[in-house]
């Protein structure tokens, strides 16, 4: 596991907290420019940072930031930004297409605002981020395109419960597939990464269950790290692919996967949509007594 990603710019979307920012942070270490593309400008009473926080402490971790405010259902905010990030930067070399919208109700919870809110961010936002990218990327050396959406396993139980949200997140890895196959012959890589367990963020705590599920976690980190692993691979000899983060980790030559936990005295939590095959590469059961 080597590379860096000194000088590279990155576009991320919703980088202002959580796996956005985490993804943001591991690159700032190497020296990297990031642009943060997110709704929060402002303090929320509930979740963490802003565009302003997260460009800080991107700087202050070594690298270049640039906050802006941008809503991925508005078409000229994500065009608009695509253009000024690449000319403050001097170009585009991966876009992290992280922003995403969860409610987890079933057809008779989830109103149609709801549903569309989720379509409209996650699956068309994807869609438009990436389109809007291409042209930049196809300046770039060694361009990536990187989805926070799941294998396409296509299996009823990912569906039953939460059929809209699993619409939403499936709609994303579509993008990776056909983009994939799209931009191929250009040597643009696009792929999609997906956490095994679930992932301590504020949407993890607020929506899924609380400070229980935060401790049967894994941190951000080891989606930062997969991430950055994926980016400083040559394009061409990775896209097209639905990665899973230890997996590919250990893949890639990792083998201590404990510090990730946020709490070894408890067992680690799957996260939705994790295919059954290829198997944990580590043990997923506490490794320390409470």
């Amino acid at each position: 596991m080597a590379g860096s990603l000194a000088g590279k710019t990155l576009f991320v979307t919703g980088a202002s907290r959580g796996i956005g920012l985490a993804i943001a942070l591991r690159a700032a270490r190497d020296g990297a420019n990031v642009v943060v593309a997110a709704k929060t400008a402002d303090p929320h009473p509930k979740l963490p940072g802003t565009i302003f926080s997260a460009a800080e402490d991107i700087e202050k971790a070594g690298g270049k930031a640039l906050p802006l405010m941008v809503d991925v259902r508005d078409e000229d905010q994500v065009r608009g930004a695509l253009d000024q990030a690449a000319s403050h930067f001097g170009g585009i070399d991966i876009v992290v297409n992280n922003a995403s919208a969860i409610s987890l109700g079933d057809s008779q919870a989830t109103d149609m605002k709801r549903y569309d809110l989720m379509q409209q961010i996650n699956a068309r936002g994807t869609y438009m981020v990436s389109k809007y990218a291409i042209p930049h990327l196809e300046k770039s050396a060694n361009p990536h395109i990187l989805m926070l959406s799941p294998p396409l396993d296509m299996k009823e139980k990912w569906f039953a419960a939460h059929t809209a949200y699993s619409i939403a997140k499936f709609g994303m890895s579509l993008v990776v597939l056909g983009l994939a196959g799209e931009l191929r012959r250009k040597g643009i890589a696009v792929n999609a990464l997906w956490p095994r367990t679930t992932i301590a963020t504020s949407a993890v705590k607020n929506l899924l269950g609380g400070d229980d599920l935060m401790r049967a976690s894994r941190k951000p980190d080891i989606i930062a790290d997969a991430a950055h692993e994926i980016f400083v691979t040559p394009a061409r000899e990775l896209t097209g692919q639905f990665l899973i983060d230890d997996t590919f980790l250990w893949e890639r030559g990792m083998r201590d996967f404990d510090h990730y936990r946020v709490d070894p005295s408890v067992a680690l939590a799957m996260d939705f949509f994790v295919p059954d095959e290829p198997p944990a590469p580590v043990s997923l059961a506490r490794v320390a007594p409470e």
